[in-house]
């Protein structure tokens, strides 16, 4: 069996997810953990191994010599230490956003070509078995879609400090929006033709010039339209959790997760997945508009949870490596995903409609 060497950077929540599949899995090494705190002490500690510890993410690179490296810190660090990656010779899986501007997303693209490695940007979702049958689902309504989905999450303590230091570089719709806005591009062919959103900054607790609530609208050229918002923060409503809609001239399906809604789990990384089953309802009626058919309830047996989607998201990544796949698609979704995010970001600071 063909090893990876990894470097793994960024050891906070994302990172300890993924260093434990590296961990556990025969086809990686682990060569080194980097972070600026104390976060590589505690998960060298939770995996219970003596890794190489490193506070310069340059000099463990030049120490460690990887293979590959795993990127999951702050997204104002994506593009700088994706790049040095590649000019290193690694191939990168790095944390969404690929980085926090447009242009520093195309020049990692443009890095990982030249280097002739792979990048794999963490877009979760889409290696969950229910969200895939969603999109599949989705793509049964017709044309054009209506698309209604939110993540708002009652932050505190540890999760608060988290969402506060995301927001020193990035709103919550641009950070979590590239998930959903890819799914509603999954789900349609059409092109996305403009954005507009709002925003309102409910805290002094975080930058001036930012917002923890966030809504945006998109349209597509076949008429398809979706709304996302994403909250953060202690005083964001519990009630306003969980929404994962779409519906067609067909009928209409829902991802319907009970309990992860459930009071106290808005902040959860676990609930951020859950799906538990799926609602799947048919528009067609008869002569007396009576519905043909009842709603059918999808139960999803294949249920992982949030490591074990690491583990896919890393399984992925070896396979991309050893059998060489051509990635590029992948590539240029989350250079459009990340697109339309920012130019809803630019919608909220400016107050107009931005065309695409």
């Amino acid at each position: 069996m063909e090893k990876i060497k990894i470097l793994v950077v960024g050891c906070g929540n994302m990172g300890a997810s993924h260093a434990k599949a590296y961990h556990d899995f025969p086809e990686f090494e682990i060569a080194g953990l980097v972070s600026r705190g104390n976060s590589k002490l505690a998960l060298q500690q939770s995996l219970g191994s003596d890794y190489n510890l490193f506070e310069d993410y340059e000099e463990a690179l030049v120490e460690t010599k990887p293979d590959a490296v795993c990127i999951s810190t702050y997204p104002d660090t994506h593009e700088e230490y994706a790049v040095k990656a590649f000019e290193a010779g690694a191939h990168v899986f790095i944390e969404k956003p690929l980085a926090d501007t447009v242009v520093g997303a195309q020049r990692v693209i443009d890095a990982a070509n030249k280097a002739g490695k792979k990048l794999v940007v963490g877009y979760i979702l889409r290696h969950h078995p229910s969200w895939m049958r969603f999109i599949e689902e989705g793509k049964k309504l017709g044309s054009p879609l209506v698309f209604r989905m939110n993540l708002n999450q009652q932050s505190q303590g540890y999760m608060w400090d988290v969402h506060r230091n995301l927001m020193k570089s990035l709103s919550p719709i641009v950070d979590c929006g590239v998930h959903y806005i890819d799914v509603m591009c999954q789900m349609t062919t059409a092109k996305p033709i403009s954005v507009s959103a709002i925003g309102a900054r409910l805290t002094e607790d975080i930058p001036t010039d930012n917002y923890n609530y966030g809504q945006l609208q998109i349209r597509f050229d076949d008429g398809s339209v979706g709304w996302y918002e994403a909250g953060w923060g202690p005083m964001v409503s519990q009630t306003a959790f969980f929404v994962k809609d779409v519906f067609g001239p067909k009928g209409s399906v829902s991802i319907v997760a009970k309990e992860a809604s459930k009071d106290g789990k808005s902040d959860s990384i676990e609930a951020h997945t859950k799906t538990e089953s799926i609602r799947v309802h048919h528009a067609a009626v008869d002569s007396n508009n009576n519905f043909l058919q009842e709603d059918k309830w999808i139960n999803l047996t294949d249920e992982p949870d949030h490591q074990e989607l690491c583990n896919r998201e890393q399984r992925f990544f070896y396979e991309a490596i050893i059998n060489d796949f051509d990635i590029s698609k992948s590539m240029d979704d989350a250079l459009n995903s990340l697109k339309i995010a920012l130019a809803c970001d630019e919608s909220v600071r400016t107050g107009e409609i931005v065309k695409l």
